[in-house]
């Protein structure tokens, strides 16, 4: 009986040494969850990378003018690069019609005529249907799902590769947020209320609007208050809230109608020629990259705070007025049936809008169970208000 007593008393001793050993394995293998995939990368440059001395210039072009927030979100790249390189790599930025016209600026960088551009990847549709995923979806990716997307899921590579059939090397380069939606003389909340209307907007949402029984037309932003003063249309959209106020749609208009379906989020990008591109030192290059990061970060907090005025500015003139649940899931579907189509016709599309869509998908679940916390001034989260 000593003998049992002592064997499971030694039993006892090591089952204590070795559960924690144990125990301390299972942690171990579930301590991280993920890893940076840059620090490899970094890893392997840190025997190499060294600051290089030469001085570099560029020359940037741009479809915006100096009074477009969008210029701004360039200029700060550019000045982004200038600080970060000590003054190593200068971009010398120039608006639409200095250099080149708005509309010029994806060839002449493509040619070489200039060095660099900034943009909204949606004007080049012309070029490629999927130009339009990584500047804007109806009904798509917001900017926290540009963001992940593109440097998470494939995106940025996507991007870069369709650029690249052009001679181009590209980046996301600012996320301006939300547009708002249509700035009318007519009020719509169902979708009747669409069918006849002129409507001036752009990209896909020009096609599906048309579709929905609308007369769409794509005018530059710069013909918008003029076409509403004249009654020529009766609605437009063109941008966020702080971009558009500049505009004065609200002087000539009396409602907004809400919300912004045809963009989520408004994605910008820089494009390089590939050959100034190649021949910079591998610091600059990546001066670039964590440039246009930066670029894309501030972007999205600098446009939001600025909304906050803006809209408080615009509700002092006209009256935001929301589309009812009916409508929004009939734009939804007409939305669906006509990017299937687009998908049907342009491989790219299929492959990048399949590629956004799984990504939603994925994100599904966390979105809803994370959901219910809108943060909401705290009275009002008290009242009851809960989603966005």
């Amino acid at each position: 009986m000593k003998r049992f007593r002592m064997l499971v008393s030694l039993v006892t001793a090591l089952s204590f040494l070795i559960a924690p050993t144990a125990f301390a394995q299972e942690k171990k293998q579930r301590e991280k969850f993920g890893a940076d995939k840059r620090r490899e990368i970094v890893q392997k440059e840190m025997r190499s990378l060294k600051p290089s001395t030469e001085k570099v210039r560029w020359k940037m072009v741009m479809p915006w003018s100096k009074g477009l927030l969008f210029y701004d979100m360039a200029q700060h790249f550019a000045d982004s690069v200038f600080l970060a390189s000590g003054g190593r790599l200068e971009i010398k930025v120039f608006s639409a019609g200095e250099l080149v016209g708005a509309m010029e600026s994806f060839d002449a960088v493509s040619k070489g005529s200039a060095d660099i551009g900034h943009d909204w990847p949606g004007y080049w549709m012309g070029k490629n249907d999927n130009f339009n995923s990584f500047a804007s979806v109806p009904f798509g990716l917001d900017a926290e799902g540009y963001n992940i997307w593109l440097y998470e899921r494939g995106g940025l590579e996507q991007m870069q590769e369709l650029y690249g059939r052009y001679n181009l090397v590209a980046f996301p380069a600012g996320n301006g947020g939300q547009e708002m939606g249509f700035f009318s003389n007519k009020k719509a909340t169902k979708m009747s209320d669409f069918k006849g209307m002129r409507v001036r907007t752009p990209g896909w949402y020009m096609d599906i609007m048309n579709q929905l029984g609308a007369s769409v037309t794509p005018l530059p932003g710069g013909e918008i208050y003029l076409a509403l003063e004249r009654g020529v249309i009766d609605a437009a959209e063109f941008s966020t809230p702080a971009i558009n106020y500049p505009m004065g749609f609200d002087e000539i208009t009396k409602y907004v109608l809400t919300p912004g379906v045809h963009q989520p989020s408004v994605q910008c990008a820089i494009f390089i020629n590939k050959q100034s591109y190649d021949k910079l030192p591998a610091d600059l290059k990546w001066i670039i990259d964590i440039a246009a990061k930066e670029t894309q970060l501030w972007s999205t907090a600098w446009q939001e705070n600025l909304n906050i005025e803006a809209i408080k500015l615009f509700k002092q003139k006209v009256e935001f007025v929301r589309m009812d649940d009916a409508a929004m899931t009939e734009f939804a579907k007409k939305t669906k049936e006509y990017l299937d189509q687009v998908k049907a016709k342009n491989p790219d599309a299929k492959k990048t809008l399949d590629s956004q869509e799984q990504f939603k998908r994925d994100f599904a679940d966390w979105r809803e169970i994370r959901g219910g916390i809108t943060p909401w001034p705290i009275e009002d989260f008290i009242k009851g208000k809960r989603t966005q």
